[in-house]
């Protein structure tokens, strides 16, 4: 959702920050590495029951990987190698917070199996960045949906400011990234059926018919050339 309406505008009003942090010479790739970091330190705060902590560190993590492309726009090193790096480092840092989210739970008494809810969470928002990194690799557009990473930080970020919450925030957080992977889906297969090929189908149905037609042909001439042959008159 943040994809479709709001990505744009941020990306022109980043853009002067992105500028100025490129003076200082701080890089995009130095903005992502931070991002890391912060998000390992939050997930070992979560694991350790200090929510709030957690939360302070959450946003320090979320504030570099909202920078780090506006940076590399700014200094003219935006490039396929550093798209791929955020990538790799925005599911790296998914699937530790949200690790620590099941290993909090996991150490709270009476827990008992609500622990796998954040790993379920984790799964499903694998799948709609499969999906999406599928469809692009096939030429097709796969972004949007109701529950996108943007919305999954703002929701966690909630989850552990009202620790209350946090369960309840899980299971709308999996009911919405599981919505969103089947938004996804019928977005790329309304894109792949428009493009399905009927007539070289029915073409290639074609070919063996007139094959076997010209193999018929061919007997036929060579069974009337050998009766020629048969009957020439011997020399």
């Amino acid at each position: 959702m943040f994809d479709g309406h709001f990505r744009a505008n941020a990306e022109r009003t980043l853009k002067p920050v992105g500028a100025q942090i490129k003076r200082t010479g701080i890089s995009a790739d130095h903005l992502t590495l931070t991002g890391i970091v912060m998000a390992v330190a939050a997930s070992v705060a979560i694991a350790n029951g200090a929510l709030r902590g957690g939360l302070v560190l959450l946003i320090l993590a979320a504030v570099p990987d909202l920078l780090d492309g506006a940076v590399a726009k700014a200094s003219g090193t935006a490039s396929p190698r550093g798209a791929f790096f955020d990538s790799v480092a925005d599911r790296f840092t998914d699937a530790v917070l949200l690790g620590g989210v099941a290993w909090y739970l996991s150490s709270t008494p009476g827990a008992g199996r609500i622990a796998v809810l954040p790993l379920a969470v984790l799964g499903a928002s694998l799948l709609i960045s499969y999906e999406r990194a599928k469809a692009e690799a096939l030429g097709y557009q796969a972004k949007g949906g109701l529950m996108e990473r943007a919305e999954r930080i703002i929701a966690l970020a909630l989850g552990l400011l009202f620790y209350q919450l946090l369960i309840p925030v899980l299971w709308v957080m999996l009911v919405l990234t599981l919505v969103t992977a089947g938004q996804r889906f019928a977005k790329v297969w309304k894109q792949a059926s428009a493009e399905v090929p009927t007539r070289p189908a029915r073409a290639e149905r074609s070919r063996p018919r007139a094959r076997s037609t010209d193999r018929r042909v061919a007997r036929s001439t060579a069974r009337q050339v050998r009766r020629r042959t048969q009957m020439r008159p011997p020399h």
